[in-house]
């Protein structure tokens, strides 16, 4: 009796998202780490890319398949343990995969280390920490009765319009979960980059000057912390070839002398039939 009680015991949901996390973040840190051992050429050892052919597989596929198939056994079949647990970190495992390349698929172009794939990493911090909050049992919005809850939902979803109208994507997250970061966040200035500067600041250097330099601060600190969890852009890891360029126009410029020689060379070494045209102007003045 024991044993078919563990075999049709129905996991909590708050477990039940904690598997999926783990598996989300440890997919997501494997990938990264894979990737970045890729690019290194001190590491001959790690296997490459999966590849068919000329074709390179993006391990976005991967989670794609993962997700459609985990979704539908979840779906279709009964909530039993250890195997919802089992297809929670499948599911997990597939979308670590599919968002540690959401840049690609947002842009249609394979910017993994470039300065756009930065976004991927953004995106996983975003979805780790909502995923975070549901683990710990917050919920997005206040529980209570109807005249209560619906003025406190509506006052909350203005705050995060206003965030995101600031482009503070982030604190908008945040402010779902604790309301008074969404009002200090409205109500500090936005983002220089942002629709509400552009439209609000426009008229105001002082507010926007003020905007710039939090944003380039604010800027500099997230640049530094994606760096460390995905990986430094290549663009900034190799700055050396702009300068082995350099020397190269000066060595094409040198021709130019030489065929000041050409004249040299033939029978007519005096350049004064090219200043031939200058007294015809002298003599109109004379008249």
């Amino acid at each position: 009796m024991p044993t078919l009680v563990l075999a049709t015991s129905h996991p909590s949901a708050r477990t039940l998202a904690l598997w999926l996390l783990a598996g989300f973040l440890g997919s997501f840190l494997f990938i990264r780490t894979s990737a970045r051992l890729m690019r290194s050429p001190k590491v001959t050892w790690w296997p490459g890319s999966v590849t068919s052919g000329d074709l390179h597989i993006h391990h976005l596929v991967w989670g794609i398949i993962l997700l459609l198939l985990c979704g539908f056994l979840g779906f279709g079949t009964e909530h039993v343990s250890p195997w919802t647990q089992i297809l929670a970190v499948l599911f997990g495992i597939g979308a670590g995969f599919t968002l540690d390349e959401f840049a690609l698929w947002l842009r249609l172009e394979d910017v993994y280390w470039a300065e756009q794939g930065r976004e991927s990493v953004q995106a996983v911090m975003i979805a780790a920490t909502f995923a975070g909050f549901i683990v710990i049992g917050a919920v997005p919005f206040p529980e209570g009765s109807v005249e209560v809850v619906i003025p406190l939902v509506i006052l909350d979803l203005l705050v995060v319009a206003i965030l995101l109208a600031k482009a503070k994507y982030f604190m908008a997250l945040l402010s779902l979960f604790i309301p008074f970061v969404g009002w200090v966040g409205a109500i500090r200035l936005a983002r220089a980059n942002s629709r509400w500067a552009r439209r609000r600041y426009a008229d105001k250097p002082n507010k926007l000057q003020k905007a710039q330099v939090r944003s380039e601060r604010w800027e500099r600190r997230r640049r530094k912390l994606q760096d460390i969890v995905g990986g430094t852009p290549s663009e900034e890891l190799e700055p050396p070839p702009s300068e082995d360029h350099a020397p190269a126009p000066s060595k094409e410029l040198e021709p130019a002398p030489s065929q000041e020689l050409d004249p040299a060379d033939g029978k007519e070494p005096e350049p004064a039939p090219s200043k031939e045209p200058e007294p015809a102007p002298s003599k109109e003045l004379e008249r």
